[in-house]
């Protein structure tokens, strides 16, 4: 793994090292060399807004970090993977899972590719197209987005990239429970539930929000 870059100044310094090192345990130097690239180049490359770099990794490194505990086991598909969030610290902390990034972007798909192999990530797959493009050549048994589009149409889009058994990931803001509630329809007729569930990373942050969607159990 190549050596993080020295990067802008961002908010790791004001993060309890001890609670942050527990929490990404050996994998704390790959998902750091990935922050610090992304610290380096995101506002350049337009992938981050300037006044992201003060709160980099709250917002958008721990924030994806918190989806991993939701992705069960198998494949993993991040579909709209823009800057690498959640995909690339997906792929950092699960360096033994196949991680799949789908991203229509021709500009974000090179920097995707760069990134991985920068940080050394050598599960990652970088896909150009949109996530009905891959319907019949990519099977997720676990797909997670951030910041893409409404529940509803991350059904319609996703629902067949599903393996038997598959199930989604969304990470989501506060309007987390409204979005499922407008989605119902789609949820129904892909046979998904939805839950929303709270996923805390560390003391004293805000808890991520995610949108857990599986099979539905009583559907034939």
């Amino acid at each position: 793994m190549s050596s993080p870059s020295a990067g802008p100044v961002t908010d790791l310094a004001a993060i309890d090292g001890d609670a942050l090192h527990a929490l990404l345990g050996d994998r704390y130097d790959a998902v750091a060399a990935f922050a610090a690239l992304l610290a380096a180049q995101g506002e350049t490359r337009g992938l981050i807004g300037p006044r992201e770099l003060d709160r980099l990794w709250e917002r958008h490194i721990l924030n994806s970090a918190a989806v991993v505990p939701f992705l069960g086991e198998g494949s993993i598909v991040d579909v709209g993977s823009g800057a690498g969030l959640p995909g690339l610290v997906v792929a950092a902390m699960l360096p033994d899972r196949e991680v799949t990034l789908i991203e229509p972007m021709e500009r974000r798909v090179s920097w995707l590719t760069e990134a991985a192999q920068h940080v050394g990530l050598a599960n990652v797959r970088v896909l150009r197209g949109r996530a009905e493009e891959y319907w019949e050549s990519v099977a997720a048994d676990a797909l997670t987005a951030r910041a893409v589009a409404s529940v509803d149409k991350l059904v319609k889009w996703c629902a067949p990239l599903l393996a038997q058994g598959g199930a989604m990931a969304l990470l989501k803001g506060r309007s987390a429970a409204d979005e499922v509630d407008r989605a119902k329809y789609a949820l129904r007729k892909a046979r998904l539930v939805a839950e929303v569930v709270s996923a805390p990373t560390l003391s004293g942050l805000e808890p991520t929000t995610v949108v857990r969607i599986t099979r539905d159990a009583h559907s034939r």
